[in-house]
């Protein structure tokens, strides 16, 4: 029995949402800026850093299912998740912090990077899942667990585009900004306390709904056991068709967002472009998180209808294709000599309009995806009658953080394969070695985005039957004593 029935209340959605703002934080950080300021900011090599941080993902990913497990058998007062949600992110904002600090008097070393990365990552693990895991506790409604999804999506997007906006702006303003080592610290320090705030105020925010204890007393936690419930939940025929999906689309974010940096600066020549009418410190770099907000937006409004017309399914595959389409053709594009003059106000006005188009439709996969986790809980409570949000959501994380490693990994081979160097110049790097990248962009996008549509197309829960064994279940499950309805919704 879920905690609300009917529709949930605007402001419910709202603080569930708001504790993803510190994933989107750290998400920003590690997938945008940390390769980058390590190899050209800090003078490590490329592949160094991309192997530390690969390497620092799998040590995590293989703690995400002992931290979900923990989290599904934590019995207190407070109920499973809150105690978790109010102790672990004071840590991880310091942890945040020293990640950025760059301590060391000269290069940082393979061993000085990967341990703080494992511990904020760890740390990070035990705000997300248990904050995630909530979502089918809540509610076992189909659509209301997509409007959770998007809100935790739009909030974890928007704190992550406010971080590229002030590193952009404020910390590391200005044409080269970007390798300005003492910027980098204020960002840490900025992030740490938006993280720490978004964790525990959604916590806060929740508290009263959620804050009991559980139905039933879990047996204690014993490492056989919990991989055996692990490994039990993932033989999910459901679970695997989704993870081949989304180990696709996830490996291409790691490699996009990765990538994202040393293509604006390098490549397309963001920071170089100033538009007419607007200030002179404005330039089309400036206005990339602006193209980011936009497709958050979008995606707002365009999930919803997609999945009560086509389903999750579908509207994931949809999306994946149109993903691969938008973001291949403006590297198609320049690779054949077919695009507008870099450094102009064409080249990166077209370039924005696509990347909004692309992005908003990259940000719905992921949204369906994640909200498809959510109905593979009820199918293996049908199955074995216990229920493992942690287990399944701690999966989605280990596929997540292996495929986005993969990604940031592929990134550092790739720069090192094709020689580019740890202290280019934009505008001075050789066509050669921006050409490879291109293609190398092209062809790894439109490849993952066609695996990842063609696997989620093929996710075996639909509306009918989540609708047909959430009923069965409640008739076989006593209420919750503490399942209320809404007191009206404004959304």
């Amino acid at each position: 029995m879920s905690l609300v029935q009917g529709k949930l209340p605007l402001k419910l959605k709202l603080i569930q949402g708001f504790g993803a703002v510190a994933f989107g934080v750290k998400d920003i950080g590690f997938q945008f800026f940390l390769l980058f300021f390590y190899s050209q900011v800090l003078g490590m090599d490329a592949g160094l850093v991309s192997l530390a941080l690969l390497v620092a993902l799998l040590i995590d990913a293989v703690i995400d299912p002992i931290i979900g497990n923990l989290t599904d058998r934590t019995y207190t007062r407070w109920g499973r998740r809150l105690p978790w949600l109010y102790i672990a992110p004071i840590p991880l904002a310091f942890a945040w912090v020293l990640l950025w600090a760059a301590t060391t008097s000269g290069v940082p070393t393979f061993w000085d990077l990967l341990w703080v990365a494992v511990v904020v990552r760890i740390l990070l693990s035990a705000c997300e899942v248990p904050s995630v895991s909530l979502i089918p506790e809540i509610t076992n409604d189909y659509d209301e667990r997509t409007t959770l999804f998007r809100f935790r999506y739009m909030s974890g997007w928007l704190g992550g585009i406010l971080m590229l906006t002030l590193a952009y702006t404020v910390f590391l303003p200005g044409e080269n900004g970007l390798l300005n080592r003492d910027g980098y610290l204020a960002y840490g320090i900025f992030g740490a306390v938006l993280m720490a705030i978004s964790v525990m105020g959604s916590a806060w925010g929740q508290h009263k709904l959620v804050a009991h204890l559980p139905a039933t007393k879990p047996p204690p936690f014993t490492i056989k056991s919990c991989f055996a419930e692990i490994f039990e939940a993932f033989r999910e025929k459901a679970f695997l068709i989704f993870a081949a999906g989304g180990l696709a689309a996830y490996i291409n974010q790691g490699l996009t967002f990765s990538l994202t940096n040393y293509v604006t600066t390098y490549v397309w020549r963001l920071d170089a472009v100033t538009f007419p009418g607007l200030p002179d410190t404005v330039n089309a770099l400036s206005l990339y998180p602006v193209a980011l907000i936009l497709s958050v937006v979008l995606m707002f409004f365009l999930v919803g209808p997609m999945h009560a017309r086509f389903g999750k399914p579908k509207s994931a595959a949809l999306s994946a294709i149109g993903t691969g389409v938008f973001t291949v053709a403006p590297y198609l594009a320049l690779y054949f000599g077919f695009w507008p003059p870099l450094e102009s106000v064409a080249s990166a006005a077209i370039l924005l309009s696509l990347l909004i188009v692309g992005n908003t439709l990259s940000i719905v996969v992921l949204i369906s995806a994640s909200s498809m986790i959510a109905e593979i809980v009820e199918a293996y409570q049908e199955r074995t009658g216990l229920r493992a949000e942690g287990a399944f959501y701690s999966g989605n994380w280990l596929v997540q953080k292996c495929a986005t490693g993969l990604g940031i990994f592929f990134t550092g081979q790739l720069l090192s394969a094709i020689n580019f160097s740890t202290d280019a110049v934009p505008g001075e790097v050789p066509e050669a070695v921006i050409l490879d990248l291109v293609l190398f962009c092209a062809l790894a996008t439109g490849i993952l985005m066609m695996i990842a549509a063609f696997w989620l197309a093929r996710f075996p829960i639909s509306r009918e039957d989540h609708e047909a064994r959430v009923a069965k279940v409640s008739a076989t499950v006593p209420a919750s004593p503490t399942a209320s309805s809404p007191k009206g919704d404004a959304s």
